[in-house]
């Protein structure tokens, strides 16, 4: 039996879907190890690194708290960078998320 512990995660809004969902290092022989960048983590790059939006700008557009946004960026970070010193090819991929290009709250969010 599957139990989980906690608060159920709510899903993150995310307004663009990436374009290129791998990266992988060249001039690496076999199959290089897998880092999995989540895709709200991909978001949280987006708006505060790629963008430049404050934390506090990027929280609100993803409809979570600064706090959360802070821990997912830095988890984000820390994917990249693992994936970049250990030469690992870089995934976007799954997340607890919802794709929305508008600016307000869907109605509701898909329950899974």
């Amino acid at each position: 039996m599957n139990t989980r512990r906690g608060r159920p995660k709510k899903y993150r809004i995310v307004k663009l879907d990436p374009k290129i969902s791998q990266f992988s290092p060249r001039g690496r022989p076999g199959r290089p190890d897998e880092v999995e960048l989540a895709m709200e983590e991909f978001e949280a790059l987006r708006l505060a690194d790629y963008i430049g939006l404050s934390q506090k700008e990027a929280a609100k557009s993803m409809r979570v708290s600064q706090q959360t946004f802070s821990r997912i960026l830095k988890k984000a970070h820390k994917g990249i960078a693992n994936g970049l010193i250990s030469g690992a090819t870089i995934k976007i991929q799954g997340g607890q998320y919802v794709i929305s290009s508008r600016d307000e709250i869907p109605p509701k969010f898909p329950k899974i």
